[in-house]
């Protein structure tokens, strides 16, 4: 059921983030975890004998992160693929994905493979104001097909890649339309201002959010542990 809920821009979700991360939180384990959560539930009954597949698109950022922790906790349902966008991803997020059973693909591999969901951590609220460029550009390119046919389901990690965060634009068009969007600890005030996020499940975190720097409301689900 939805629930409406205030929404805050980048900087106040980084400014609020900041003492319990000082504080030694594990504010990425706890989205992770969330995140594969909402992905068991996104993927197809499988066929007798049949395991889904599911592709995660890391950058090398705390989004990233968030997608291979959760990679690692859904090997056991579904075959995993990882693309690196940016070359390189989170370093203990990535092993913990590997030595789980996670591989790692190259965008030929993903070219000629059909995935059931693709989990989008390619950026996330740093990238403000920014198209995006190199090999995030031409993972989604290249995704885009399935995604718009229906083949891929897309759960996207805190807000659709290539969507900024405070006004819902794109800098250029290119956009990973998401069909799930799982967002953490605040609702950013782009994901009422898009299309492309889909269904929105919020992580509650405890993040000591100011109402008074709320922006606006969005209707969204909320995920309870």
């Amino acid at each position: 059921m939805a629930e409406t809920v205030p929404t805050y821009t980048a900087a106040a979700i980084r400014t609020a983030e900041a003492p319990l991360l000082a504080a030694g939180e594990p504010l990425m384990r706890r989205a992770a975890a969330a995140l594969a959560a909402v992905v068991r539930d996104t993927l197809p009954l499988p066929e007798a004998g049949a395991r889904a597949r599911i592709l995660v698109l890391a950058g090398r950022g705390d989004n990233g992160g968030d997608a291979l922790y959760a990679a690692a906790d859904l090997t056991e349902r579904a075959a995993i693929d990882v693309l690196l966008t940016a070359g390189e991803g989170h370093r203990d997020a990535l092993a913990a994905a590997r030595a789980a059973g996670a591989h790692v693909v190259d965008l030929a591999h993903v070219r000629d493979t059909a995935y059931d969901v693709a989990i989008d951590g390619i950026v996330g609220i740093g990238a403000t104001g920014a198209a995006l460029r190199g090999g995030a550009h031409d993972a989604v390119t290249t995704l885009l097909p399935a995604v718009r046919s229906g083949r891929t389901r897309v759960v996207a990690v805190d807000l659709p890649s290539g969507v900024q965060p405070d006004d819902g634009s794109t800098a250029d068009g290119v956009v990973l339309p998401a069909s799930v969007t799982v967002t953490f600890g605040g609702v950013k005030a782009g994901l009422a201002a898009t299309r492309a996020a889909g269904r929105v499940v919020l992580v509650e975190l405890g993040l000591p959010l100011d109402p008074a720097t709320a922006v606006g409301e969005a209707d969204v689900e909320i995920y309870r542990a």
